[in-house]
């Protein structure tokens, strides 16, 4: 159970999923500290004065020094926690996103962050890194319903090229991870419907299934807090979780 002496570090939480864990990760008196490229954009959403347990730090993703200022709870520890769901906006006219290699760049210049504050700075300890990617990527059978398969493999095909390798390079670091694939992200709200949750294990394979459409932004937000900050359930550590909340792309009535 997560208490207010951990602190956890997020990159890409100015908006969407991670905008949404933060929320619920502060309201739990977790210190907070985020990397954004324009502070002022999150302080308008989280005045600084109404939560004093958060940190905002001006920088970029992709740049190590401002990212390795985001890993540091205090002198020579580490942050307990690391949240990143950096992602670049879709481009429709070109079949991509504005930074075709965002996702890769983000988690390699992490990772050398982390290796880097070991080496030079003496820092002890482990972060776990909890890592937003998307369903459609499995390397052990379909994880998403047949009538998405186009959307996924042909106009999504670029972004999720990226999501692997972010993947493919974190699971083989040796640090402490939990991946969380969505389903298709729609919409900012939340709706509290029930999430759908399967687990997946990067080497030995599926251990559960779970294929749907649709979730929200702030469903899969409140999932990521609630599951692997907050509770930080074991089940999910070094694993893939994939998740949905609409089983149908016709239902809207909310899921029991």
């Amino acid at each position: 159970m997560a208490t207010h002496t951990e602190t956890v570090a997020f990159f890409g939480a100015s908006g969407g999923v991670g905008l949404a864990a933060l929320r619920y990760t502060l309201s739990t008196g977790c210190n907070c500290i985020v990397l954004c490229r324009t502070p002022s954009k999150l302080a308008a959403i989280l005045p600084p004065l109404d939560h004093p347990n958060l940190r905002i730090v001006q920088g970029n993703a992709h740049d190590i020094a401002a990212v390795s200022n985001c890993l540091q709870a205090r002198e020579g520890a580490f942050v307990d926690k690391v949240v990143t769901t950096i992602g670049g906006a879709f481009v429709p006219s070109k079949m991509s996103i504005d930074d075709p290699e965002v996702c890769r760049k983000g988690m390699s210049v992490l990772l050398e962050a982390i290796n880097q504050l070991r080496k030079l700075n003496s820092f002890e300890g482990r972060p776990h890194i909890i890592c937003f990617s998307t369903t459609g990527i499995s390397k052990f059978g379909r994880d998403i319903p047949v009538a998405m398969i186009p959307l996924y493999h042909v106009m999504l095909k670029v972004p999720h090229e990226d999501k692997v390798i972010m993947e493919d390079n974190l699971i083989a670091s040796g640090e402490e991870f939990a991946i969380v694939r969505a389903s298709l992200m729609i919409a900012d709200e939340e709706t509290n419907r029930k999430v759908r949750v399967g687990i997946e294990d990067p080497r030995m394979g599926r251990e559960s299934a779970a294929i749907g459409y649709t979730i929200t932004k702030g469903d899969a937000g409140r999932w990521l807090a609630e599951n692997l900050i907050i509770k930080e359930e074991a089940r999910y550590r070094n694993k893939i979780s994939s998740k949905y909340t609409r089983p149908s792309i016709f239902q809207t009535s909310n899921v029991s």
